[in-house]
């Protein structure tokens, strides 16, 4: 039929170009896509753009994947390069305080202060004032029993008197003698016996004389008397109470204990740093847990000149008015004293010390960033910060927190740190 007499006419045309593509490629030739061949003088140009774009699309691929490696390469050996120098935060060193106070504590005592015993034997008949009381001196503060004392001075005056009868007695019988020896009626003996009883009986009425006046004197005892202007603090008797004389100290007992409180003193031991600063006149400030946010005045009126060898300490004595009795003897007290500075000071912080084998450095940057150590020397220690009494200047940029391997020479980064230590009136140190 036509209609596949065509079909087997499209298939063998087919069959055929198909047998001579395969021939073609076995023979290099290029065909067209209809099996048609190609002209001679296209293959050649067709095969240089195809190895041309190859090549740009690896060079692509390495630029795109080289480059980015390099500029990190380089900006990791920048990085590293940067991070090597240390970075530091500087300060400068502030002048120190033309005065310090330091603080130490201290007793309060009594200007004056004393026990009372009694001086006779006896007992108490009465007592006057009691603790608290504040009295004068002179004062009549208890009155004792001495019926011992009293029978003792009736017997030695009732014995001065017979040694007064017998030295008139012996007066009378030496001058008789005197007169009879003239007309040669008695032998010179006789006269020197008499003088001689004569001179015996005077010494034996100024013996009992002051025996007399021994026993006035402890019957004088019978009253006790305030000695100074004060405050009685102890009264350790009541009525009926046996009394022993403070002469044997082992049965003695304190009858009263008084204190003068107008003046008041503390005794301090300025540690020997200070000692040479510590000088009578200057000012003392007290303060106490009771009187919070209130100063007392005192002042420095003597030292003891010489340093404790166990404590390497200057006793001194600061005196404080106390006429309102605001403050009680014994209490406890800070004293804030302020002694002058011996020589000029700059203050750092203590994060800026090194301590070395070399001795105590610290670290200052020169020239914008380079280091230089310098070895210093401290005074005080004030806490957070010290003292440097010798090896810098206050145009030195200190650094603070240094690391370890910090060496002279070295590049340093510096970035702003924070204010010195901030200079005060006077710098305080506790102890």
């Amino acid at each position: 039929m036509p209609g596949e007499t065509n079909a087997r006419g499209k298939s063998s045309y087919f069959r055929s170009a198909k047998q001579k593509q395969m021939t073609d490629r076995q023979q290099n030739v290029p065909t067209s896509p209809q099996g048609q061949r190609r002209p001679a003088g296209l293959r050649p140009k067709r095969g240089l753009a195809g190895l041309v774009i190859a090549l740009l699309v690896i060079a692509l691929i390495l630029i795109a994947g080289v480059v980015p490696r390099r500029k990190a390469r380089a900006e990791l050996a920048s990085r590293t390069s940067e991070l090597a120098v240390p970075t530091v935060a500087v300060v400068r060193p502030t002048p120190g305080a033309p005065q310090t106070e330091i603080v130490l504590p201290g007793n309060l005592q009594a200007y004056s202060d004393s026990p009372i015993y009694a001086r006779t034997n006896g007992y108490l008949k009465k007592w006057y004032v009691d603790i608290g009381g504040r009295v004068k001196a002179g004062q009549l503060l208890a009155e004792i029993e001495t019926p011992e004392v009293d029978q003792e001075l009736d017997q030695a005056r009732a014995d001065l008197n017979t040694a007064r009868a017998n030295y008139r007695l012996s007066e009378i019988t030496a001058a008789r003698y005197a007169d009879l020896l003239k007309t040669d009626s008695v032998s010179k003996q006789d006269v020197d016996n008499a003088n001689g009883d004569f001179e015996a009986k005077k010494a034996m009425v100024a013996s009992a004389d002051s025996n007399v006046r021994r026993l006035e004197e402890l019957q004088s005892f019978e009253k006790v008397y305030a000695p100074f202007d004060g405050v009685i603090t102890a009264r350790n008797t009541d009525v009926g109470h046996l009394i022993n004389s403070g002469a044997s100290p082992a049965a003695a007992s304190e009858l009263f204990h008084i204190a003068a409180t107008q003046m008041l003193r503390v005794y301090i031991n300025v540690p020997q740093d200070y000692s040479q600063s510590a000088r009578v006149g200057l000012t003392a400030d007290l303060e106490f847990q009771e009187f919070p946010g209130r100063r007392f005045q005192g002042t420095l009126v003597r030292t003891a000149n010489a340093i404790d060898v166990a404590s390497r300490t200057l006793l001194v004595e600061v005196d404080v008015d106390n006429r309102n009795g605001e403050l009680l003897p014994g209490a406890y007290a800070q004293v804030h004293l302020k002694v002058p500075s011996k020589v000029p000071t700059l203050v750092l912080p203590v994060s800026a010390l090194i301590f070395r084998s070399q001795g105590l450095q610290v670290g200052t940057v020169q020239n914008g960033n380079r280091v230089v150590l310098k070895s210093v020397t401290l005074g005080r220690d004030l806490g957070n910060t010290v003292e440097v009494v010798s090896g810098l200047s206050p145009d030195d940029l200190v650094i603070t927190n240094p690391p370890d391997s910090l060496i002279t020479g070295e590049e340093v980064r510096v970035v702003a740190g924070e204010n010195g230590p901030s200079s005060a009136p006077a710098q305080r140190a506790d102890y």
